[in-house]
Protein backbone atom coordinates (compact mmCIF):
# COMPACT_ATOMS: atom_id res chain seq x y z
CA UNK A 1 0.00 0.00 0.00
CA UNK A 2 1.32 3.45 -0.93
CA UNK A 3 1.88 6.06 1.80
CA UNK A 4 0.39 8.84 -0.38
CA UNK A 5 -2.48 10.51 1.55
CA UNK A 6 -5.87 9.98 -0.06
CA UNK A 7 -9.50 10.77 0.86
CA UNK A 8 -12.30 8.26 0.53
CA UNK A 9 -16.07 8.59 0.10
CA UNK A 10 -18.37 5.58 0.58
CA UNK A 11 -21.91 5.44 -0.80
CA UNK A 12 -23.52 2.63 1.19
CA UNK A 13 -26.05 0.08 -0.08
CA UNK A 14 -27.28 -3.21 1.31
CA UNK A 15 -25.48 -5.35 -1.28
CA UNK A 16 -22.63 -3.07 -2.40
CA UNK A 17 -20.62 0.05 -1.56
CA UNK A 18 -19.45 2.67 -4.07
CA UNK A 19 -15.86 3.63 -3.17
CA UNK A 20 -14.40 6.91 -4.46
CA UNK A 21 -10.74 7.77 -3.77
CA UNK A 22 -9.34 11.30 -4.27
CA UNK A 23 -5.81 12.62 -3.92
CA UNK A 24 -4.92 15.90 -2.20
CA UNK A 25 -5.55 17.87 -5.39
CA UNK A 26 -9.05 16.42 -5.81
CA UNK A 27 -8.21 14.11 -8.71
CA UNK A 28 -10.23 10.91 -8.88
CA UNK A 29 -7.94 7.91 -8.42
CA UNK A 30 -10.75 5.37 -8.32
CA UNK A 31 -14.54 5.29 -8.21
CA UNK A 32 -15.82 1.74 -8.29
CA UNK A 33 -18.42 -0.53 -6.72
CA UNK A 34 -17.37 -3.34 -4.38
CA UNK A 35 -19.25 -5.89 -2.31
CA UNK A 36 -20.65 -4.77 1.03
CA UNK A 37 -17.82 -6.37 2.96
CA UNK A 38 -15.34 -4.70 5.30
CA UNK A 39 -12.32 -6.37 3.75
CA UNK A 40 -13.37 -5.49 0.19
CA UNK A 41 -14.06 -1.86 1.11
CA UNK A 42 -10.74 -1.59 2.95
CA UNK A 43 -8.84 -3.04 0.00
CA UNK A 44 -10.44 -0.58 -2.43
CA UNK A 45 -9.91 2.38 -0.09
CA UNK A 46 -6.22 1.67 0.55
CA UNK A 47 -5.19 0.54 -2.94
CA UNK A 48 -4.02 3.99 -4.05
CA UNK A 49 -2.65 5.35 -0.78
CA UNK A 50 -3.11 5.84 2.94
CA UNK A 51 -6.65 7.14 3.69
CA UNK A 52 -6.46 10.34 5.72
CA UNK A 53 -10.22 10.56 6.17
CA UNK A 54 -13.06 8.27 5.15
CA UNK A 55 -16.64 9.56 4.86
CA UNK A 56 -19.81 7.50 4.72
CA UNK A 57 -23.36 8.82 4.64
CA UNK A 58 -25.40 7.89 7.73
CA UNK A 59 -28.13 5.37 6.88
CA UNK A 60 -29.39 1.98 8.03
CA UNK A 61 -26.36 -0.33 8.32
CA UNK A 62 -23.74 2.35 7.64
CA UNK A 63 -22.81 2.71 11.33
CA UNK A 64 -21.95 -0.99 11.58
CA UNK A 65 -19.63 -0.78 8.56
CA UNK A 66 -18.08 2.44 9.82
CA UNK A 67 -17.32 0.89 13.21
CA UNK A 68 -15.78 -2.17 11.55
CA UNK A 69 -13.51 -0.03 9.37
CA UNK A 70 -12.52 2.11 12.37
CA UNK A 71 -11.92 -0.57 15.00
CA UNK A 72 -10.72 -3.50 12.89
CA UNK A 73 -9.05 -1.73 9.96
CA UNK A 74 -7.73 1.39 11.72
CA UNK A 75 -9.31 3.90 9.32
CA UNK A 76 -10.43 7.38 10.40
CA UNK A 77 -14.13 7.09 9.50
CA UNK A 78 -16.78 9.80 9.92
CA UNK A 79 -20.54 9.55 9.39
CA UNK A 80 -22.08 12.33 7.28
CA UNK A 81 -25.53 13.85 7.82
CA UNK A 82 -27.54 12.82 4.71
CA UNK A 83 -29.78 15.90 4.73
CA UNK A 84 -26.90 18.36 4.75
CA UNK A 85 -24.94 16.37 2.17
CA UNK A 86 -27.97 16.44 -0.16
CA UNK A 87 -28.11 20.25 0.07
CA UNK A 88 -24.49 20.48 -1.04
CA UNK A 89 -25.09 18.71 -4.36
CA UNK A 90 -24.60 20.81 -7.46
CA UNK A 91 -27.56 19.39 -9.38
CA UNK A 92 -30.80 17.43 -8.98
CA UNK A 93 -29.38 14.18 -10.41
CA UNK A 94 -28.47 11.37 -8.05
CA UNK A 95 -26.03 8.58 -8.86
CA UNK A 96 -23.84 6.39 -6.69
CA UNK A 97 -20.79 7.63 -8.62
CA UNK A 98 -21.57 11.29 -7.86
CA UNK A 99 -22.60 10.66 -4.24
CA UNK A 100 -19.35 8.87 -3.40
CA UNK A 101 -17.40 11.60 -5.20
CA UNK A 102 -19.11 14.33 -3.17
CA UNK A 103 -18.45 12.54 0.12
CA UNK A 104 -14.78 12.10 -0.76
CA UNK A 105 -14.47 15.76 -1.72
CA UNK A 106 -16.10 16.92 1.52
CA UNK A 107 -13.68 14.71 3.46
CA UNK A 108 -10.78 16.15 1.46
CA UNK A 109 -11.58 19.80 2.29
CA UNK A 110 -12.60 18.75 5.83
CA UNK A 111 -16.08 20.25 5.51
CA UNK A 112 -18.06 17.10 6.18
CA UNK A 113 -21.35 17.61 8.13
CA UNK A 114 -20.57 14.95 10.72
CA UNK A 115 -22.86 13.00 12.99
CA UNK A 116 -21.89 10.97 16.03
CA UNK A 117 -20.98 7.33 15.49
CA UNK A 118 -22.69 5.65 18.44
CA UNK A 119 -21.03 2.49 19.82
CA UNK A 120 -22.66 -0.88 19.29
CA UNK A 121 -24.06 -1.00 22.86
CA UNK A 122 -25.87 2.30 22.37
CA UNK A 123 -27.24 1.25 18.98
CA UNK A 124 -28.62 -1.96 20.51
CA UNK A 125 -30.23 0.01 23.33
CA UNK A 126 -31.79 2.40 20.80
CA UNK A 127 -33.33 -0.49 18.91
CA UNK A 128 -34.91 -1.81 22.11
CA UNK A 129 -36.22 1.63 23.09
CA UNK A 130 -37.69 2.18 19.64
CA UNK A 131 -39.30 -1.27 19.71
CA UNK A 132 -41.08 -0.26 22.91
CA UNK A 133 -42.17 3.01 21.31
CA UNK A 134 -43.60 1.10 18.34
CA UNK A 135 -45.51 -1.28 20.63
CA UNK A 136 -46.88 1.63 22.67
CA UNK A 137 -48.04 3.32 19.46
CA UNK A 138 -49.80 0.12 18.40
CA UNK A 139 -51.48 -0.16 21.82
CA UNK A 140 -52.68 3.42 21.51
CA UNK A 141 -54.10 2.60 18.07
CA UNK A 142 -56.00 -0.40 19.49
CA UNK A 143 -57.46 1.78 22.26
CA UNK A 144 -58.64 4.30 19.67
CA UNK A 145 -60.33 1.52 17.70
CA UNK A 146 -62.12 0.30 20.85
CA UNK A 147 -63.23 3.85 21.64
CA UNK A 148 -64.52 4.26 18.09
CA UNK A 149 -66.45 0.99 18.30
CA UNK A 150 -68.14 2.06 21.54
CA UNK A 151 -68.96 5.47 20.12
CA UNK A 152 -70.58 3.95 17.03
CA UNK A 153 -72.78 1.82 19.30
CA UNK A 154 -73.49 4.78 21.63
CA UNK A 155 -72.18 2.81 24.60
CA UNK A 156 -71.41 5.03 27.59
CA UNK A 157 -69.15 4.03 30.44
CA UNK A 158 -70.58 3.91 33.97
CA UNK A 159 -69.97 7.10 35.92
CA UNK A 160 -68.28 5.22 38.77
CA UNK A 161 -65.60 3.70 36.49
CA UNK A 162 -62.63 5.37 34.86
CA UNK A 163 -61.66 4.37 31.32
CA UNK A 164 -59.00 1.66 30.88
CA UNK A 165 -59.02 0.59 34.51
CA UNK A 166 -59.40 -3.10 35.40
CA UNK A 167 -62.96 -2.52 36.50
CA UNK A 168 -63.89 -0.70 33.31
CA UNK A 169 -62.31 -3.43 31.14
CA UNK A 170 -64.20 -6.12 33.09
CA UNK A 171 -67.45 -4.22 32.55
CA UNK A 172 -66.61 -3.84 28.87
CA UNK A 173 -66.08 -7.59 28.42
CA UNK A 174 -69.22 -8.71 30.20
CA UNK A 175 -71.83 -5.96 30.37
CA UNK A 176 -71.41 -3.51 27.50
CA UNK A 177 -74.44 -3.72 25.18
CA UNK A 178 -73.14 -4.75 21.74
CA UNK A 179 -74.35 -6.91 18.87
CA UNK A 180 -72.81 -10.34 18.38
CA UNK A 181 -70.65 -9.10 15.53
CA UNK A 182 -69.40 -6.04 17.40
CA UNK A 183 -68.89 -8.15 20.54
CA UNK A 184 -66.58 -10.44 18.56
CA UNK A 185 -64.67 -7.42 17.18
CA UNK A 186 -64.32 -6.06 20.71
CA UNK A 187 -62.95 -9.37 21.96
CA UNK A 188 -60.31 -9.35 19.21
CA UNK A 189 -59.27 -5.81 20.16
CA UNK A 190 -59.09 -6.69 23.85
CA UNK A 191 -57.02 -9.79 23.07
CA UNK A 192 -54.57 -7.70 21.07
CA UNK A 193 -54.50 -5.12 23.87
CA UNK A 194 -53.52 -7.76 26.43
CA UNK A 195 -50.84 -9.21 24.14
CA UNK A 196 -49.34 -5.79 23.52
CA UNK A 197 -49.30 -5.09 27.26
CA UNK A 198 -47.38 -8.33 27.85
CA UNK A 199 -44.91 -7.52 25.06
CA UNK A 200 -44.33 -4.00 26.37
CA UNK A 201 -43.69 -5.38 29.87
CA UNK A 202 -41.23 -7.89 28.40
CA UNK A 203 -39.33 -5.16 26.55
CA UNK A 204 -39.23 -2.97 29.66
CA UNK A 205 -37.83 -5.87 31.68
CA UNK A 206 -35.15 -6.39 29.02
CA UNK A 207 -34.32 -2.67 29.10
CA UNK A 208 -33.98 -2.72 32.89
CA UNK A 209 -31.67 -5.73 32.74
CA UNK A 210 -29.51 -4.21 30.01
CA UNK A 211 -29.05 -0.91 31.88
CA UNK A 212 -28.80 -2.32 35.42
CA UNK A 213 -25.15 -1.30 35.83
CA UNK A 214 -25.26 1.89 33.75
CA UNK A 215 -24.08 4.89 35.83
CA UNK A 216 -25.83 7.39 33.54
CA UNK A 217 -29.22 5.70 33.99
CA UNK A 218 -28.60 5.48 37.74
CA UNK A 219 -27.88 9.21 37.90
CA UNK A 220 -30.91 10.09 35.78
CA UNK A 221 -33.19 8.11 38.08
CA UNK A 222 -32.19 10.36 40.99
CA UNK A 223 -33.63 13.44 39.24
CA UNK A 224 -37.12 14.69 40.00
CA UNK A 225 -39.76 13.57 37.50
CA UNK A 226 -37.51 11.00 35.78
CA UNK A 227 -38.71 7.40 35.78
CA UNK A 228 -37.13 4.24 34.32
CA UNK A 229 -38.58 4.67 30.80
CA UNK A 230 -37.54 8.34 30.64
CA UNK A 231 -34.05 7.60 31.95
CA UNK A 232 -33.41 4.71 29.57
CA UNK A 233 -34.78 6.64 26.58
CA UNK A 234 -32.51 9.61 27.34
CA UNK A 235 -29.56 7.25 27.70
CA UNK A 236 -30.27 5.54 24.39
CA UNK A 237 -31.04 8.59 22.26
CA UNK A 238 -28.42 10.98 23.66
CA UNK A 239 -25.70 8.41 24.22
CA UNK A 240 -22.89 10.47 25.72
CA UNK A 241 -23.56 13.90 27.21
CA UNK A 242 -19.93 14.98 26.96
CA UNK A 243 -20.04 14.93 23.15
CA UNK A 244 -21.89 18.25 23.29
CA UNK A 245 -20.12 21.53 23.90
CA UNK A 246 -22.79 23.04 26.15
CA UNK A 247 -26.40 22.72 27.24
CA UNK A 248 -27.72 24.69 24.27
CA UNK A 249 -26.23 22.16 21.86
CA UNK A 250 -27.91 19.32 23.75
CA UNK A 251 -31.26 21.15 23.72
CA UNK A 252 -30.99 21.73 19.98
CA UNK A 253 -30.14 18.06 19.42
CA UNK A 254 -33.30 17.14 21.36
CA UNK A 255 -35.40 19.47 19.17
CA UNK A 256 -36.70 21.74 21.94
CA UNK A 257 -34.89 24.95 21.00
CA UNK A 258 -37.00 27.89 19.73
CA UNK A 259 -36.49 28.68 16.04
CA UNK A 260 -36.04 32.29 14.95
CA UNK A 261 -37.85 33.40 11.76
CA UNK A 262 -36.70 37.03 11.58
CA UNK A 263 -36.12 38.86 8.32
CA UNK A 264 -35.45 42.53 7.71
CA UNK A 265 -37.36 44.56 10.29
CA UNK A 266 -39.60 41.64 11.16
CA UNK A 267 -38.76 39.78 14.36
CA UNK A 268 -40.68 36.57 14.92
CA UNK A 269 -40.45 33.09 16.39
CA UNK A 270 -41.47 29.97 14.49
CA UNK A 271 -41.98 27.40 17.23
CA UNK A 272 -39.43 24.70 17.95
CA UNK A 273 -36.66 23.66 15.58
CA UNK A 274 -37.56 20.82 13.23
CA UNK A 275 -34.65 18.62 14.24
CA UNK A 276 -33.94 15.61 16.38
CA UNK A 277 -35.99 12.58 17.29
CA UNK A 278 -39.73 13.45 17.62
CA UNK A 279 -40.16 10.83 20.36
CA UNK A 280 -37.30 12.36 22.34
CA UNK A 281 -38.86 15.82 22.04
CA UNK A 282 -42.24 14.46 23.15
CA UNK A 283 -40.65 12.70 26.11
CA UNK A 284 -39.04 15.94 27.33
CA UNK A 285 -42.30 17.86 26.93
CA UNK A 286 -44.10 15.18 28.97
CA UNK A 287 -41.37 15.46 31.59
CA UNK A 288 -41.92 19.23 31.76
CA UNK A 289 -45.65 18.64 32.28
CA UNK A 290 -44.87 16.30 35.19
CA UNK A 291 -42.56 18.82 36.81
CA UNK A 292 -45.18 21.55 36.58
CA UNK A 293 -48.03 19.31 37.78
CA UNK A 294 -45.93 18.37 40.82
CA UNK A 295 -45.21 22.06 41.47
CA UNK A 296 -41.48 21.35 41.42
CA UNK A 297 -39.72 24.06 43.48
CA UNK A 298 -36.94 24.42 40.91
CA UNK A 299 -39.07 24.83 37.78
CA UNK A 300 -42.43 26.01 39.09
CA UNK A 301 -41.28 29.63 39.66
CA UNK A 302 -39.96 29.83 36.08
CA UNK A 303 -43.32 28.70 34.73
CA UNK A 304 -45.11 31.17 37.02
CA UNK A 305 -43.05 34.11 35.74
CA UNK A 306 -43.68 33.16 32.11
CA UNK A 307 -47.41 32.74 32.69
CA UNK A 308 -47.51 36.09 34.47
CA UNK A 309 -46.02 37.68 31.34
CA UNK A 310 -48.89 36.30 29.27
CA UNK A 311 -47.09 33.36 27.65
CA UNK A 312 -49.37 30.52 26.46
CA UNK A 313 -49.27 27.29 28.46
CA UNK A 314 -47.72 25.26 25.63
CA UNK A 315 -44.94 27.84 25.23
CA UNK A 316 -44.27 27.73 28.97
CA UNK A 317 -44.05 23.93 28.96
CA UNK A 318 -41.62 23.98 26.01
CA UNK A 319 -39.52 26.64 27.77
CA UNK A 320 -39.31 24.51 30.92
CA UNK A 321 -38.32 21.47 28.83
CA UNK A 322 -35.61 23.55 27.13
CA UNK A 323 -34.20 24.93 30.39
CA UNK A 324 -34.36 21.52 32.06
CA UNK A 325 -32.39 19.91 29.23
CA UNK A 326 -29.74 22.61 29.36
CA UNK A 327 -29.53 22.13 33.13
CA UNK A 328 -29.34 18.35 32.64
CA UNK A 329 -26.20 18.67 30.52
CA UNK A 330 -24.22 20.15 33.40
CA UNK A 331 -25.53 17.50 35.80
CA UNK A 332 -24.56 14.61 33.54
CA UNK A 333 -21.34 15.52 31.76
CA UNK A 334 -19.17 14.32 34.68
CA UNK A 335 -20.93 10.94 34.94
CA UNK A 336 -19.80 9.56 31.59
CA UNK A 337 -18.30 6.05 31.68
CA UNK A 338 -15.10 5.25 29.83
CA UNK A 339 -15.84 4.34 26.18
CA UNK A 340 -15.78 0.58 25.59
CA UNK A 341 -14.49 0.88 22.02
CA UNK A 342 -11.07 2.30 21.37
CA UNK A 343 -10.77 5.26 19.03
CA UNK A 344 -9.31 4.54 15.60
CA UNK A 345 -5.68 5.38 15.07
CA UNK A 346 -5.14 8.83 13.61
CA UNK A 347 -3.88 8.81 10.07
CA UNK A 348 -1.01 11.05 9.11
CA UNK A 349 -1.78 13.84 6.70
CA UNK A 350 -1.53 17.57 6.10
CA UNK A 351 -3.04 19.82 8.80
CA UNK A 352 -6.44 21.22 7.86
CA UNK A 353 -8.95 23.48 9.64
CA UNK A 354 -11.49 21.65 11.82
CA UNK A 355 -14.64 20.36 10.19
CA UNK A 356 -17.93 22.03 11.19
CA UNK A 357 -19.63 20.16 14.01
CA UNK A 358 -23.30 19.53 13.29
CA UNK A 359 -23.82 16.31 15.26
CA UNK A 360 -27.51 16.00 14.40
CA UNK A 361 -28.08 12.24 14.81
Amino acid sequence: MSSVPVFVGLDYHQQSVQVCVLDEAGRVLANRRVNNDGAAVWAAATRHGQPTRVAIEACCGAADLAEELATQRGLSVALAHPGYVARMKRGPDKTDFADARLLADLARVNYLPRVWLAPEETRQLRRLVRLRQQLVARRRDVKLRITGLLRENRVRRPENLSSWTKGWLAWLETQAELSDSDRWILEQHLLELRQLGERIASVEKRLSTQTADDPIVAKLLTLSGVGPVTAITLRAEIGRFDRFGNGKELARFCGITPRNASTGQKQADAGLVKAGNPQLRALLVELAHRLLNRRDPQWGPLAGRLLAHGKPKNVVVAAVANRWTRWLYYQMRSVEPTPTTSAPARQKGPPLPPSPSLDLT
